[in-house]
């Protein structure tokens, strides 16, 4: 059986991964429906082996369609996600209209698949550093139970688009060739430095990628009264999330059991032999399905505590890969 599939936002950056995914994965697609801004209406694109030309993205658009991937801004997904869910359509959003809406289920399939079943047409995907951080912080939990849990992350720039990449490699190559550097997409140079703002800053000192974090995990892993804090960064890597993570357990915890843990969890590579150098790292998980989870050890500064490493493709895993899997999960 095949299904009639729709992607707003097909020509951003996470919009051209669903495009690529759909065709790796061999997702049932008997459909394909491409939407964009007016702007890009008419234009013509190869995917799935044909040329599809892109409409405009309107309430009106998604007839007949099964599953519609968003991949478009908060509230682009806010006003479109509920005509698709009307007209028929299972909307699965990328953004974060729809994360902390009561009514609708925000899923890592892997996690709490079963929270997809109870949509009532709109399913959100969490924000990259959550789905990241999870999929290490997940399988520990379900081992130990989690008490208490802090992060900092180290975020690529493809995190802020393809300008952000491009700004980069511009500061780079201006860099090696004794030129200005210029700046535009982030209020400091990004070559050669790491800023400790992701997104923006709220009146507690946090930035709302940091509550992100905070407040998707809770939902997701079903623990309303969760201890977390989180620092977000942005480091000057082109692509891939890494999360260093501390976390306390309600259960006494060893090193071999959280290894065997994170082995077994579906999505998961434990990647962990410090003797020998070898440990998750973002050029190894650029285009890699599975998150990477190492540098497992006790942490010293808890009762019951665990340090660990996580790293994981922001554009995969932590977007376009993961409401794709949504998708797949509720076929099955």
């Amino acid at each position: 059986m095949g299904y009639k599939v729709g992607i707003v936002g097909a020509t951003g950056a996470v919009g051209q991964e669903f495009i690529k995914l759909l065709s790796d994965r061999n997702f049932p697609v008997s459909e394909l429906k491409l939407f964009a801004s007016a702007r890009s209406a008419g234009k013509q694109v190869e995917a799935l082996g044909t040329t599809i030309t892109i409409e405009e993205a309107t309430e009106t658009c998604f007839d007949g369609l099964d599953y519609v991937l968003f991949s478009a801004n908060g509230s682009l997904s806010k006003a479109l996600c509920p005509a698709a869910a009307k007209a028929g359509a299972v909307a699965i959003d990328n953004s974060s209209a729809f994360r902390m809406d009561p009514e609708v289920p925000l899923v890592v399939p892997e996690i709490n698949g079963e929270a997809a079943r109870a949509h009532k047409g709109i399913i959100a995907n969490p924000n990259c550093s959550t789905a990241i951080s999870l999929m290490g912080a997940a399988p520990l939990h379900k081992a130990f139970g989690l008490k208490r849990m802090f992060a900092s992350t180290y975020q690529a720039v493809s995190g802020s688009g393809a300008e952000a990449m491009k700004e980069l490699e511009d500061q780079l190559k201006a860099w090696s060739a004794g030129e200005p550097i210029e700046k535009s997409v982030y209020p400091h140079q990004i070559a050669f430095n790491a800023l400790p703002h992701v997104d923006v800053f709220q009146d507690n000192g946090y930035t709302k990628e940091e509550m992100k974090l905070v407040n998707e995990s809770r939902k997701i892993m079903g623990l309303p009264d969760l201890v977390a804090s989180c620092t977000c960064v942005r480091v000057p890597v082109m692509r891939s999330h890494s999360i260093s993570i501390n976390a306390e357990f309600e259960r006494p915890v060893s090193v071999e059991e959280a290894r065997a843990a994170i082995a077994e969890f579906p999505g998961v590579d434990l990647i962990d032999e410090p003797s020998s150098n070898t440990y998750p790292m973002p050029l190894d998980f650029a285009g890699r399905v599975n998150c990477g989870v190492g540098r497992i050890r006790q942490d010293i500064g808890f009762d019951n505590g665990l340090a660990f490493w996580v790293v994981g493709d922001q554009l995969w895993k932590g977007a376009a890969l993961n409401a794709i899997q949504i998708a797949e999960y509720l076929i099955k």
